[in-house]
């Protein structure tokens, strides 16, 4: 089994970290983006990683659990023209951008051919509204409501979406 991640934030380094404590030993990540300190409340990084790319300090940090992990890394901007050649030959795949516009695209490139799993809104301390609702072969978890550009992250929500995020997949993976 080989998942693909799309963004690798407080969503997708959760999930990543996750999964590879779970067995999972096939990952392509996919970012552009850099280690930042107001990323490490709520994400798989450390404060000598600040400054440095995140697909590479992801790839470093989860090699740290599982020595022989295999992970496909790719330090780009995911667009329309690159996202099937990136993920074709993934199982499945985690949605974790930050933008409306790069979450519809994932879910509008592959919802009908691959398992997703997608966030919306993670903002805000509540877990209690966590739930996830279905649409095609895609599966969004978050409260529906609070946004992150409108509402501050807390680690304790983002890592219950991806803990649950989690399960969507490892479940959907032993069905198989």
């Amino acid at each position: 089994m080989k998942i693909g991640i799309a963004g690798v934030g407080g969503i997708g380094s959760n999930v990543a970290v996750n999964l590879v404590r779970s067995g999972i030993r096939e990952l392509t990540i996919v970012d552009y983006d850099r280690v930042e300190l107001s990323n490490l409340n709520r994400q798989f990084y450390f404060a000598d990683q600040i400054g440095l790319k995140k697909v590479d300090m992801l790839t470093v940090n989860l090699q740290r659990i599982v020595p022989d992990l295999q992970i496909q890394s790719h330090d780009l901007r995911l667009t329309i023209d690159n996202c099937e050649q990136l993920f074709h030959n993934c199982d499945t795949i985690v949605e974790g951008l930050d933008k409306s516009e790069d979450k519809k695209m994932v879910l509008e490139q592959f919802g009908t051919s691959k398992f997703i799993v997608s966030a919306c809104g993670i903002g805000g301390s509540e877990i209690v509204p966590i739930a996830t609702r279905h649409l095609g072969t895609s599966h969004i978890v978050g409260d529906f409501v609070t946004d992150c550009s409108q509402h501050q992250l807390y680690a304790h929500k983002v890592i219950a979406v991806a803990a649950r995020m989690t399960e969507l997949l490892l479940t959907h993976h032993s069905h198989e």
